[in-house]
């Protein structure tokens, strides 16, 4: 399929109330591509730009199968994130929907699913350095972010077929424009004298702007598109 077919080609996107979704919802607007998004609640002012608006949890399975329903491409960005909270609710918003989003999306003839993943996922303890994809996903770590994103991820990998292409992209520490978290945190804690360096200021860490990693999302949708999908690969263990 080529780019300028993927121009039309409807999408659902989860996710597209939160930070990196609502800039790739911006940039699928701007395409003039037919869009579906989920949301906990009504959202008029999405609806009135032409949005479809599914309302419900993902996690629930006529709600996968309502939102799906005549997409080409699946965008999967919502996530349950942070360091702690209850496994149960992790689980359920990050393993159990993304698996009932990946059911439906099967069942409907979905052509390609791109899933937003973390790097925390191959968290193993110790410093990470020039790594890649071949790590093992974690099984054991103290956040359960990190752990249902994995089982999530490994999921999504593992549902890859020629017919029902997927992959999973694992941006790190989103900032830009409209940053609500990361850069405004930091910002608060220096102000209030609350900034603290750990070890000898030396750490090295990755983040990317929230532009790049919008490219990166249509970029995977592209080359899950081509007629020799160059993303097909065995997921680690």
């Amino acid at each position: 399929m080529s780019s300028a077919t993927l121009d039309s080609a409807p999408v659902l996107l989860t996710g597209a109330t939160g930070f990196l979704g609502s800039h790739l919802l911006a940039r699928l607007r701007a395409t003039g591509r037919p869009i579906t998004i989920v949301s906990r609640s009504p959202r008029p002012e999405l609806a009135a730009q032409g949005i479809r608006v599914v309302v419900g949890q993902l996690h629930d399975p006529v709600v996968c199968a309502d939102a799906v329903r005549g997409a080409a491409t699946v965008f999967h960005v919502a996530a349950r994130v942070g360091v702690w909270g209850a496994y149960e609710d992790f689980f359920r918003d990050n393993v159990l929907a993304t698996r009932a989003l990946l059911a439906a999306a099967r069942a409907a003839g979905v052509a390609r699913f791109v899933h937003t993943s973390t790097p925390s996922v191959v968290y193993n303890g110790y410093d990470l350095a020039g790594a890649d994809e071949s790590l093992p996903l974690t099984t054991s770590c103290p956040s359960p972010y990190p752990l249902t994103k994995a089982i999530a991820e490994r999921e999504v990998l593992a549902a890859n077929t020629s017919e029902f292409r997927t992959c999973a992209l694992r941006p790190h520490l989103i900032w830009g424009i409209g940053d609500p978290h990361l850069v405004p945190r930091i910002l608060a804690r220096a102000a209030a004298g609350r900034l603290r360096i750990v070890g000898r200021g030396e750490n090295l860490v990755d983040m990317v702007h929230v532009e790049n990693a919008t490219d990166a999302h249509l970029l995977a949708e592209t080359a899950l598109a081509a007629p020799c999908n160059p993303l097909g690969y065995t997921p680690p263990p």
